[in-house]
């Protein structure tokens, strides 16, 4: 089921090499157009990027030892608080690492890659592997024939209901919030991205390269600072900090794109523009989150267009107010969020367990005559 493209208002940001407007132009075209307008925030800064990447790792820096001086000092309560801003620094980090994934954050591929890989010490993300799995995930996002690698798991309601009592049993804990954003976060960055066996097939050897190369950095990094510290320090310190933002990181990738409405089709109805614009949320936080998640709520139109640095995506809202209310959702709303499990292939949105499950019952309290009617 398609929907209706935004059209954009600006007519100097409208104009076509042609001459024409998209407002004139099929919905298509109107898509094109926006993807032309986009590129013009494409450009990065050295400067700013150089500028971004002091102001978030200084301070979680300054945050780590700050933490270690009070669980030193006995203040152990005072360090597990400092691990709150710490883990937003490290999660807008991650966010650092994304842009160079995206060849975003600086002009040139090396400074991008190198600089995504030394990140990726920090943030337990491989980052070769993990630009190979998310660029396949930018791919095929809300594609029911193609899910993958790098997305939430997602049944539909008939995919479900097909199920074994022990095949529901295990989505059901699956998308506990307990698992999702507890458990699962942690195995994600702590356990899986260490040696991702099965995960590489055809990706040649890089991705391992840098899974191992990251894994050797880590435990230098990690073994440096038991040395300097000791084990307890390191843990109590540490470790809440890397937790607390693994759960920040998978929640705020789930709210990009879980959401009522969302946007899942099968191949013949799948458009990658389509998908991006409204399978991918708008979460307008409130002005300190935005910051410390480095505009990733911006998702429609970062994914209608990756090469647009963090930075630059609140100015592209800015000049083009008209894509603000496309799939927005809200801090508030976005608790909603998590009860919403299940794909309804008729209803064309998410829904949870309950609504499945009194929808089942509906279905059957309908009498045979009446179902064959319809």
């Amino acid at each position: 089921m398609s929907r209706p493209v935004p059209v954009a208002t600006s007519t100097t940001d409208l104009t076509l090499n042609n001459g024409q407007t998209a407002a004139c132009q099929p919905a298509a075209s109107d898509m094109r157009t926006w993807r032309q307008i986009l590129t013009r925030y494409h450009e990065p800064s050295h400067t700013r990027s150089i500028v971004e990447i002091a102001i978030t790792l200084a301070p979680l820096v300054v945050l780590w030892v700050l933490a270690w001086a009070a669980y030193y000092f006995g203040f152990w309560w005072m360090s597990l608080l400092l691990a709150v801003p710490a883990a937003g620094f490290l999660v807008r980090l991650f966010m650092i690492q994304h842009d160079c994934g995206h060849g975003a954050f600086f002009r040139h591929r090396l400074a991008n890659d190198w600089v995504g890989r030394a990140i990726g010490v920090l943030t337990l993300t491989p980052y070769d592997f993990w630009r190979r799995t998310h660029a396949v995930h930018h791919a095929s996002s809300g594609n029911l024939d193609r899910r993958s690698l790098g997305d939430i798991n997602t049944l539909t309601v008939s995919e479900y209901l097909a199920r074994s009592f022990w095949g529901r049993l295990c989505y059901r804990l699956y998308r506990h919030p307990i698992v999702l954003f507890g458990i699962g976060p942690a195995y994600l960055f702590v356990l899986q991205q260490r040696l991702p066996v099965g995960m590489l097939r055809g990706g040649g050897w890089l991705p391992w390269l840098s899974t191992m190369a990251t894994n050797f950095a880590i435990a230098l990094v990690v073994a440096i600072l038991i040395w300097l510290i000791g084990i307890g320090p390191f843990l109590l310190v540490h470790l809440p900090i890397t937790l607390l933002a693994a759960s920040v990181g998978v929640w705020l990738f789930y709210v990009q794109h879980q959401f009522e409405h969302t946007f899942w089709a099968h191949d013949g109805e799948w458009t990658l523009p389509e998908a991006a614009l409204y399978g991918s949320s708008h979460y307008d936080l409130p002005g300190i989150l935005r910051w410390f998640t480095a505009n990733i709520g911006v998702h429609h139109v970062h994914h209608l267009c990756s090469r647009i640095p963090y930075y630059r995506l609140p100015r592209a809202l800015r000049d083009h107010p008209e894509l603000r209310g496309v799939s927005r959702l809200t801090l508030l709303q976005s608790f909603r969020c998590v009860r919403l499990v299940l794909w309804d292939e008729g209803r064309h949105r998410l829904i949870s367990f309950r609504e499945m499950g009194r929808r089942c019952v509906g279905d059957r309290n309908v009498p045979s005559d009446n179902r064959r009617s319809d």
